[in-house]
């Protein structure tokens, strides 16, 4: 079940703010009764009007991004900063949203939707759905040097969950590292802050796999459709509370 405002704020008729504005108005009906409260959660299933209009919802969508650096995953943002939105605009004509963020200077595999039930699944911490990140850290990085992620690792007076963090190569010219981590967390700046705290500032991030989903054949800046087994999969994982499979590592691209 979802709010009321937010329902009508996907349908496209007006932002969160202006549907909740409306609905203390008593501008929106559910079952032909007026609704004032902004509590109020819907199925989807009910007849909403706005100012006497049916609500007309959106076909649920899903896409898969290959988001470059240089861009917000935001709908909108305060600094008129590019988003992720720019590149589905005149090409999907739902309102979309991301599932989720990458900072602005992480690259990767980005999902997008107008579904929120499935956009919460997927950002829920009991989901414990893997992501697969590839880092470039400062320094040289010995396998054992790793070892206190796959502990657990004090971060923001918060202990990170186990994570699996496997050494793909060193640069000694350089002195950096190509480290590979997973989690199934999605704090602000996890990654990045978890390399800090053992000493190895990351100098570039990108996600390779959200779960099933990666970009391999997408170009930075392309987009996909999710296929509905790929869909059923995610959900599938989110709502399995036994041991997820082991990811299957797709082969490491030039980074």
């Amino acid at each position: 079940m979802e709010r009321l405002q937010k329902v009508i704020a996907h349908a496209g008729i007006a932002s969160r703010r202006k549907a909740e504005q409306l609905i203390l108005e008593g501008k929106v009906t559910v079952n032909d009764k007026v609704v004032r409260e902004l509590g109020v959660k819907v199925t989807g299933k009910e007849k909403i009007e706005v100012e006497g209009i049916p609500l007309q919802r959106e076909k649920k969508v899903y896409y898969v991004l290959h988001k470059p650096r240089g861009f917000v995953s935001t709908v909108s943002d305060e600094k008129n900063r590019r988003t992720v939105l720019d590149f589905f605009k005149d090409k999907v004509s739902e309102r979309l949203y991301p599932v989720g963020r990458l900072d602005y200077d992480t690259s990767g595999v980005l999902l997008l939707t107008n579904d929120g039930d499935f956009a919460n699944k997927m950002m829920h911490p009991s989901g414990e759905i893997d992501k697969v990140y590839l880092a470039r850290v400062k320094g040289i990085v010995t396998q054992e040097s790793l070892k206190p992620l796959a502990k657990g690792i004090v971060v923001d007076g918060y202990k990170t969950k186990p994570a699996s963090a496997r050494l793909i190569s060193v640069d000694k010219k350089n002195q950096s590292s190509l480290v590979q981590l997973i989690i199934h967390e999605g704090k602000y700046h996890q990654v990045k802050k978890m390399f800090d705290a053992i000493g190895f500032p990351v100098k570039k991030l990108r996600r390779e796999q959200f779960g099933c989903i990666d970009v391999v054949g997408l170009a930075a800046g392309e987009f996909r459709p999710l296929t509905p087994h790929e869909v059923k999969t995610l959900v599938s994982m989110a709502n399995d509370k036994r041991e997820k499979p082991k990811v299957k590592f797709t082969k490491m691209r030039q980074f």
